[in-house]
Parts: C-alpha cells; structure tokens; sequence
C-alpha cells in the first residue's frame, strides 16, 4: 500500500517537473485546466485501484465463511469385529444384562417348613435382546446356594401369520398369576401355601416347551388373550414324565378390561394337566381361577395405588386308592401409601394335593420400603396353621437389589 502511496504522489510530481523543462514561456489558461482535468482523472484512477487493494487484503484476512474440513484418517483396524462391522455395531448386539438379588432373613419358630435364619436366596442373571425383526431372546439364570440352574431361556417369535405369538424352549407354565411371578417381583417374601400345596411350590409348572399364543376380537374394548402349551412333562413331584409321550399342557384364557380411568380389571381361567409321580396311568389336572383389581390415579397422586389379587386352585390327583381332589386358595391387597411406603396382607388357605382332609390356613402382614426404583426393603410377619394343629409366628425380612437394565415382567 505505500509503494502505491509512492508512486501516485512521483506521478503528481514528475509532470510538473516536466512541463517546466519543456515548455519555457508560461503556458496558456486552456493547456493549464486541461492538465489539471488530466491529473485529477488520474488521482480518481489510483483511488480507484487503491480502494481496490484495500479490498483486496480484507477479504483475504476475513475467515472463510465455510471451511473444508481435511478427511479423517481412517480408523485403525480392530481386531474382534463382526463381520466387518464397527466397534458400535459389536456394542449394539450386546442383550441387556441385569442381575438381581434376593436375601432372606426369618426369625420365630416353623417347625413344618422351616427356612434358614440368613440366606441369598437367589441371585437372578438376565440377558435380554432382539434377536432380528422376528424374534427376541430371554434368558433368566438363577444363582442359589443350591447351584445354578436355567429358570427360563425362550425364544418369542412376534410375527407370526395369523396374529400368532410363539415361544421356545424352557419358560414357567402360564397358570395362574404367581406362577409366572420370579421370586424378586413377588409382593412378599414367600409364596401363598394353595402355591406350595398344589402348584409345586416355587418351583412352580415350568419345564422345557413351546407356547402359542393369540389375542382374540372381543366387545367394548376388553382385552382377550388364549394362551395353549405342551412341556415334557416334569415339574417336581407335581408333573412326572415317565415315557416319552407323559407331556403335560396348559391352557389359559385371561381377559383385560378398563372399569374407569383409573381402575381396571383383570381374570383369567387357568388349566393344566400331566402325569404324577405315581406312574404314567396316573394323572393330575389342576384348574384355577385367578383375579386381579388395580386402582392408580394417573392425573394426580402417581404414587399412590391398590392391588387386590385372588387365585383359587382346583386339585384331581390320581391315586391308588381312587381320586384326591384339593381345594385352595388366597386373597392379597396391597396400598401403597406415597413414593416410599408400600403396605399390605394376605390370607392364605389351603388344601394338601395328597390327603385332602389336611388342611393349612395362615395370614400375613407386610410392610416395604422403596429407597429407590432399584432396591425393597420388607418386612413380613407371617402366622400360619398347618393342618389345623401346628401353629408357626415368623417375622421375615428380605433385601432386594437390581444392576443393570431389567425388562419389564408381564403386566
């Protein structure tokens, strides 16, 4: 810029110096105003230019407005992948892992069915995932002082022909509601005394097996599902199998309707049949009844609720000496009182599968604390009768924890 400052200024100079060597008399009036025309044209001129160059050196200080970004080197190879894929990809085909874990404590005297003083009772490993668009996967590994054993490991087909839905492999029988219920997403610290009688205790009906499924039309918006299974055949004492062909099945039908906004209402009708321990000529066919009451306002008070759920249970066992039929049943409502309190009861009757004329009859209170979604505290005083002359007081107390994603239980 001061080289061009220079030479406008030699410019404006250098004809002045000339005109005086050249021309020796005074010039003219005209020649003089022609001059001055001539030089102020070309002062405009190196305006002009300068303007120019000062434009010139702003634009080429001035960040650009977008900024072509180098390429990224490429990522360094990584041993491990699948198929070619990312480490991303790799991370997104990992199932949803979670462990959960169930400690019992009991004080008090049962001398019938006694249970220890501390025990982890369960630790249960869950691997969830999609398989493909078709199917998802879940496995339920149960950790206990006993050993570790497959709970549950099935495949859900969900796009079936038909509206079907299928399931693979071992799973607990959908009989009942507390059947199909793992020990951590019990409301109290044991199962009702018609489950320990008659449905093979916490065990339950589960067994190697495939399931179909489907949801049928029904009126003013109920919602109507029929459930049919076949398994090997053993669960326990309850189901034997003996032969091949000594498979056990089950059949539900459970509906679904909303009373009002707030309340709905749940029942279902249950039926199992399999071989007993007796042989394979002898049969056990248990029918049941379930029902399920849910309040919870939605709009307010989120945290507050009542459950109250009845199942009764219908017992035909084979025997020797003819037919044992076997009745029992329990009644159970829960409230829950605000984020972190959760109250309860239950009461229990039941018959014994083997000699019906057994009876046992109990009732519990409970109370549990939430610290958080994660964790229960609770506390179960239990009473229970056994066959009408043996009386057990107990006071239980369980600690639950979860770690990790654990998918929802059926609702």
């Amino acid at each position: 810029m001061k080289g061009i400052i220079a030479v406008a200024f030699s410019l404006f100079l250098l004809p002045g110096g000339v005109w005086a060597q050249s021309v020796s008399p005074p010039p003219a009036q005209e020649k003089t105003e022609e001059r001055l025309r001539a030089l102020e044209e070309r002062i405009r001129a190196l305006e002009e230019e300068l303007r120019a160059v000062k434009a010139a050196q702003t634009t080429a200080a001035a960040p650009p407005a977008e900024v072509a970004q180098a390429p990224a080197p490429p990522p360094a190879p990584s041993y491990g992948q699948l198929g070619g894929a990312g480490g991303s990809a790799a991370k997104a085909l990992n199932p949803d892992i979670s462990v959960i874990s169930d400690f019992l404590g009991a004080v008090g005297r049962n001398r019938v069915r006694p249970v220890p003083a501390l025990e982890m009772h369960e630790s249960e490993l869950s691997l969830q995932a999609i398989v493909d668009p078709y199917a998802r996967g879940d496995v339920f590994l149960a950790f206990s002082p006993e050993g570790v054993e497959i709970e549950e490991a099935y495949l859900t087909f969900t796009s079936l022909p038909g509206g079907l839905t299928a399931k693979v492999g071992k799973m607990r029988a959908d009989f009942g509601k507390v059947n199909t219920t793992h020990n951590h997403a019990l409301p109290w610290t044991d199962r009702p005394l018609v489950t320990e009688n008659l449905v093979n205790g916490e065990e339950g009906i589960g067994d190697a097996g495939v399931s179909l499924s489907r949801i049928l039309p029904a009126p003013k918006g109920i919602f109507l599902e029929a459930t049919g299974q076949a398994f090997r055949g053993d669960s326990g004492t309850l189901f034997v199998a003996n032969r091949r062909d000594d498979i056990s099945v089950v059949g539900r039908l459970r509906g679904y309707g909303d009373i009002t906004e707030n309340t709905n209402l749940e029942m279902a009708f249950s039926y199992a049949r399999g071989h007993n321990d007796m042989g394979s000529s002898f049969l056990t066919n248990l029918y049941g009844i379930d029902t399920t009451l849910r309040w919870k306002p939605l709009r307010r008070a989120i945290y507050h609720s009542f459950l109250w759920r009845n199942e009764f249970v219908w017992s035909r066992r084979d025997e020797l000496v003819g037919q044992q039929r076997a009745f029992g049943m329990y009644s159970a409502a829960e409230y829950r009182v605000n984020r972190r309190w959760t109250m309860g009861g239950r009461f229990d009757w039941s018959e014994r599968p083997t000699i019906a004329s057994q009876r046992d009859a109990g009732f519990s209170a409970l109370l549990t604390y939430w610290p958080s979604e994660f964790s229960q505290i609770r506390g179960q005083y239990r009473f229970t009768r056994y066959d009408g002359k043996q009386d057990a007081n107990e006071l239980r107390f369980q600690f639950l924890f979860v770690l990790g994603a654990h998918g929802a239980h059926v609702f």
